[in-house]
């Protein structure tokens, strides 16, 4: 697999060349982002990319600084693709002088994007066939070719001995999946071929190629062609292979398994049965998938409805848990019964985080609070199985949980400090807790629990100490009645009104008058 570099200050144009090209096709997967030419810099110092395709006009480092600080390098040699929404040919002539394979101008065309990309890639490849290569890599290359059906007639012969085959000699094109879900590991073809190299003898030859990260072609030649238990023994080694793999690298590893063929042309047609058996991954129970058991079963290819999506946002926003892990656990169950494809098992959940998101914003938040959801969002299809795929999403789902919960209380947080300056501008009015629940479209018990929650006071407690408050000042600055009083204070009873003052001060309103009247008199002898 040849590893590509993206580099773009826009985000959306580095998303959409995802989507726009079919990378496994042109035998290339994305290696990495960045958002700028220093940022790439070192990144391809450490990925080590075959393409770079970089933007011209970015902040930091510009494509030009970027593609002159590569071209610099002696541990590096990609091969540069413009992309610019700038036609400036000043530009494309100073990236001319720099080696730069092609200069593409946005908006991207797919057709001469992908021409462009080929392009490239047989020039990297051409490159590599002609420079001096350890023998076991230059057979790895023959083995590409072989497996894309790119194997010249002439060059057959030449091939076949190379990679000890003759007449008597079968293959099969074997996909292997280092099923990690989110951890990284970095296992190298070369790690593979190793663990690989006991499983070997005289029937059975194993070659190993990285097709992607986490994912290569195994090509089992078999010279057991007579025998009449070839089928049991292939079987048998399948699985010794699968085993192995599992233990010594410590993770879950399916393989997908195309049929034996005869001769070298055919090659291409068991990697793609190989290839369509990984399809059945959510379909299938066993680490090792039989293009022969599945080629007559059709897989499901549309996403889940409504009626899945809709009970598990329900069970988030209304904090249940066990109902969320019930509804996850019978939508794989689905996806297995159903046997839905990895595009739709990867659309079924997109479609459920695309209904969180909405709530989310609804309630004023953000993408940022689902950082799980997004990461997993992010991830593909590649390098999951069922059972890792279900657990990530439970956590992910457990984190937007907390995060709808959370802004709940924000919100919730929000609309209680609105009630309490609504209080506090009518309290002189006929207001009750009933009527303000109304106000705000609230259940009037709910609201109760959530003012004394947020104030420590019930409300009641609240609305009468505002009153006396004022039924004090009033008492003291004019010389209003007391029934005049109260009805200025939101009473519609005097004698209420007087006996609610006497539980606060210890007096009545009457008294307080006259106290503060001997109190002047005291002060004006």
């Amino acid at each position: 697999m040849l590893k590509v570099l993206l580099v773009d200050d826009e985000m959306f144009i580095r998303k959409g060349m995802y989507e726009l090209i079919d990378w496994h096709s042109l035998g290339m997967e994305i290696a990495g982002e960045a958002e700028n030419g220093l940022e790439a810099l070192k990144k391809a110092e450490c990925l080590q990319p075959d393409i770079i395709i970089t933007d011209i006009r970015m902040p930091i480092l510009d494509g030009l600084e970027l593609i002159r600080a590569v071209a610099n390098s002696p541990t590096m040699e990609p091969v540069f693709i413009i992309i610019s929404g700038y036609h400036d040919f000043k530009y494309a002539q100073q990236a001319i002088r720099y080696g730069v394979q092609d200069y593409i101008l946005k908006p991207i065309d797919d057709e001469e994007m992908t021409a462009t990309l080929q392009k490239s890639a047989d020039l990297i490849r051409n490159k590599r066939k002609h420079a001096f290569l350890a023998e076991e890599q230059a057979s790895r290359i023959m083995l590409k070719d072989m497996i894309k059906g790119q194997v010249r007639k002439e060059d057959e012969n030449r091939y076949a001995d190379m990679l000890g085959m003759d007449r008597q000699t079968s293959l099969m094109l074997v996909l292997i999946e280092i099923l990690t879900g989110a951890e990284i590991k970095h296992i190298t073809v070369q790690h593979v071929s190793d663990l690989l190299q006991g499983l070997e003898g005289d029937v059975f030859h194993l070659y190993v190629i990285e097709e992607q990260r986490g994912r290569f072609a195994l090509v089992l030649l078999c010279k057991e062609s007579h025998n009449k238990h070839r089928k049991e023994n292939i079987e048998d080694q399948i699985q010794k292979i699968q085993n192995r793999l599992s233990e010594q690298l410590q993770a879950d590893v399916a393989l997908y398994a195309g049929t034996m063929v005869n001769d070298m042309s055919d090659a291409p047609r068991s990697y793609a049965e190989a290839d369509e058996a990984s399809r059945h991954k959510f379909a299938e129970h066993g680490n090792v998938i039989w293009y022969s058991e599945v080629k007559d079963k059709p897989l499901y290819v549309f996403n889940v409805n409504h009626e899945v999506v809709d009970p598990l946002i329900l069970s988030l926003e209304e904090r249940n848990r066990v109902a969320c892990h019930t509804v996850v656990e019978e939508m794989f169950k689905l996806f297995h019964s159903r046997r839905f494809s990895p595009q739709a098992v990867t659309g079924s959940l997109v479609r459920c985080m695309t209904g969180i998101l909405a709530v989310v914003h609804e309630m004023g938040g953000s993408e940022a609070g689902l950082q799980q959801l997004k990461s997993l969002a992010e991830q593909g299809q590649d390098g999951w199985n069922p059972r890792l795929l279900k657990e990530a999403f439970v956590v992910a789902l457990e984190e937007a949980e907390q995060y709808i919960a959370q802004l709940r209380s924000e919100q919730s947080k929000g609309d209680i400090n609105k009630i309490k300056r609504y209080i506090d501008s009518h309290y002189t009015e006929n207001i009750s807790l009933k009527s303000i629940a109304a106000e705000f479209y609230m259940n009037p018990v709910y609201l109760g629990r959530l003012f004394r929650k947020s104030y420590n006071q019930y409300f009641n407690e609240y609305l009468l100490h505002l009153r006396i408050q004022e039924a004090q000042k009033l008492l003291r600055q004019t010389d209003l009645r007391m029934y005049e009083v109260a009805a200025r204070i939101g009473f519609q009873n005097a004698d209420y009104f007087v006996t609610q003052f006497e539980k606060i001060l210890n007096m009545t309103p009457t008294a307080y008058r006259n106290l503060l009247k001997e109190e002047g008199l005291r002060g004006a002898e």
